[in-house]
């Protein structure tokens, strides 16, 4: 297989950009060819992977705490009918809050740094958690939950090996849909208020004009948010395959 078969979705691509570029005639500002952001990219490696590794750590740690807590909250609105009438409607209405409107009470609170990244990606990440995981633990398979009784299993036993195994094809759906939104949330905050990452180095170019790099960084951006996405669907397959 050539270079040209295996690549041609990104050469045309390529070519799209610069075409658009020659015909709009727009000043490099608004719109750089494809070639000074390229040369950017590759004169400026140890920029973007240092960079990359900051959001991708921050992302990795909000998406830890946060998918924990939301798999913790939802195991007690389970366990608990007053819970559940708690926190369920709580979690349903403060997860439509945007998590944009959040930066600002967050930033006072914890400062302007990872601390605050790390704490608006695992919001981002706790209320797509707590749903599917809330949902999953009431999809029992019928008759299993009687059997384990009649068996003589407790209530902790019917709970580790029957309730919460079953949610795990929902916790994996969950995953896949917050792994990307991590890494976005996480580069949102990071441009309004970090002081590194992918996020900043983008403020940082537009503040400058210097639209090769900001174009730079949104084609990282991409690439790791798709790589991300692609990476939790095929774990979500796995599990799934293993689970069914």
């Amino acid at each position: 297989m050539t270079f040209l078969s295996r690549n041609w979705p990104i050469l045309l691509l390529l070519a799209i950009w610069q075409l658009g570029v020659s015909l709009s005639g727009l000043n490099s500002i608004v719109l750089p060819a494809p070639l000074p952001v390229l040369m950017d990219m590759l004169g400026n490696p140890g920029l973007y992977a240092v960079n990359t590794l900051q959001t991708l750590w921050t992302a990795f740690a909000g998406l830890l705490i946060g998918s924990a807590l939301g798999v913790l909250v939802a195991c007690l609105a389970y366990a608990s009918r007053f819970l559940a009438g708690v926190l369920t409607p709580f979690g349903l209405i403060f997860s439509s809050v945007p998590v944009v409107a959040l930066i600002p009470i967050i930033a006072r609170i914890l400062g302007y740094g990872s601390t605050t990244v790390i704490a608006i990606v695992a919001i981002a990440a706790f209320f797509p958690t707590f749903v599917f995981v809330g949902k999953g633990l009431q999809q029992l398979p019928r008759g299993a939950d009687d059997l384990m009784r009649v068996l003589g299993a407790g209530r902790l036993k019917r709970f580790s090996r029957l309730v919460l195994p079953s949610a795990v094809p929902d916790m994996m759906i969950a995953l896949r849909l917050i792994v990307p939104e991590s890494v976005l949330a996480a580069i949102l905050a990071e441009y309004l208020m970090g002081r590194s990452g992918l996020g900043y180095v983008f403020a940082q170019a537009t503040s400058r004009f210097a639209m090769e790099r900001a174009f730079g960084v949104s084609l990282v951006v991409t690439l790791t948010a798709v790589l991300c996405f692609f990476l939790a669907h095929r774990a979500e397959r796995a599990v799934k395959a293993r689970w069914s």
